[in-house]
């Protein structure tokens, strides 16, 4: 009896911490956040929205590391999208891609995302925001000030972790 008592006294505390839900940073609204959202999530459309994030890659490094202030960003960012449209038209005009899009600096809507840890919640937020033909496909996304493109991109090495007890529980159930 005081085996059960104590398995069963593990189980509730260990269903207490697998439960909990995770407390979000609220990334705040003086961000800047930036989209690129293709066509849709054919291959050929993903590729594309690919192959411009890549293209782009150097602009978008040198806005975050000229960027002192939120405001420093806005002109680095304004100044930055006519080389931003030549290197697009350049590359659809390499891979034969005869899709429009457009570039919006301004304020646009942003769904509710959840990503390593931030909650950014839905809403209208100053962005930039590239759009591929109809957009209906998934965006790639960053946030450019604070500058965390960059940093997202040199992350090599994804972390897992663990609980103890609640391992011990599984490899005990199965």
């Amino acid at each position: 009896m005081k085996k059960l008592l104590i398995l069963l006294a593990a189980i509730l505390l260990i269903t207490t911490f697998i439960n909990v839900e995770e407390d979000y940073i609220i990334v705040p609204n003086t961000s800047i956040r930036f989209r690129i959202i293709p066509n849709s999530n054919t291959l050929e459309d993903v590729a594309i929205k690919e192959k411009v994030k890549n293209e782009i890659n150097d602009v978008i490094k040198n806005i975050e590391s000229s960027s002192i202030d939120i405001d420093s960003s806005r002109d680095k960012i304004k100044e930055s999208i006519p080389e931003i449209e030549n290197k697009i038209n350049t590359l659809f005009e390499q891979e034969n891609y005869n899709k429009e899009y457009t570039i919006n600096y301004g304020m646009n809507y942003f769904p509710e995302k959840v990503y390593k840890g931030v909650k950014y919640p839905s809403g209208e937020y100053e962005s930039m925001v590239i759009e591929i033909g109809n957009a209906s496909g998934d965006n790639y996304w960053c946030v450019l000030f604070p500058p965390l493109c960059m940093i997202d991109a040199e992350e090599s090495e994804e972390v897992e972790y663990k609980f103890f007890i609640s391992e011990i529980i599984k490899k005990f159930f199965k």
